[in-house]
């Protein structure tokens, strides 16, 4: 298993629990996704300049 693939993983995996969906999240608001908008495109630039 390569790093980017190990990434790519967790990535999805953090997305899915921050969709605010749970009764105990749903006051977070976009804060969650929002975050994790920023570390898809940060590892996106990342892998186009192939630093991973």
């Amino acid at each position: 298993m390569t790093l980017t693939t190990l990434l790519l993983i967790i990535l999805i995996l953090i997305l899915i629990g921050a969709i605010p969906a749970w009764p105990h999240s749903r006051s977070w608001g976009y804060g969650p996704s929002g975050i994790v908008g920023i570390l898809l495109v940060v590892l996106l630039v990342l892998l186009l300049l192939g630093r991973v």
